[in-house]
């Protein structure tokens, strides 16, 4: 059975973005799902002197990283702030790229976003397929939920054109895992 981690690249306690890879990641097939929060993996502000000071990299940077290469696939939805991704995301990945600059793996990615406007989180999503390449990301589908209140109750995506859209673009996700 193949291993899927997902998470939203916030460290919000009510993320929509959370909210949405939890969904996205329950219509995964015959796959066992490790939703995770990126509070459980808290770390300090990354900096080159911290980074001497502590002989290295925090055990919590080690401890993603590893869930990443234990990892199958990736179904990440990110947060947007400010037009690119969450201080909490962009910290975690300084820090894992200091272990590894590939720090994807080249697993095969579902990359989302979604916020309460109608860009849906476009700008981070833009920001990312570019990035995360050099990460070593094999982003295999991307996916905007915009007006997330109008478009997600109950824990799914209530717009119907929109739910099926996703769940496309999971099986082509999953056809590649």
């Amino acid at each position: 059975m193949k291993k899927i981690i997902a998470f939203a690249g916030s460290n919000s306690s009510n993320s929509i973005n959370k909210q949405l890879v939890a969904y996205a990641s329950s219509l995964v097939k015959h796959a066992k799902v490790d939703v995770l929060d990126l509070n459980d993996y808290e770390l300090p502000i990354f900096g080159v002197d911290l980074e001497k000071q502590l002989g290295g990299q925090p055990n919590n940077a080690h401890k993603f990283l590893n869930k990443i290469k234990e990892s199958d696939g990736i179904v990440l939805s990110l947060a947007e702030h400010n037009g690119a991704y969450a201080t909490v995301f962009k910290n975690l990945l300084d820090w894992m790229s200091r272990l590894e600059s590939k720090t994807f793996f080249g697993k095969p990615m579902l990359l989302m976003a979604t916020s309460t406007g109608g860009r849906g989180g476009k700008s981070v999503l833009g920001i990312a397929q570019n990035r995360f390449p050099y990460h070593d990301a094999n982003i295999i589908d991307v996916f905007s939920l915009p007006l997330f209140n109008d478009n997600f109750s109950n824990g799914r995506i209530s717009n119907e054109e929109l739910n099926e859209e996703l769940k496309s673009k999971v099986k082509a996700f999953q056809e590649a895992l």
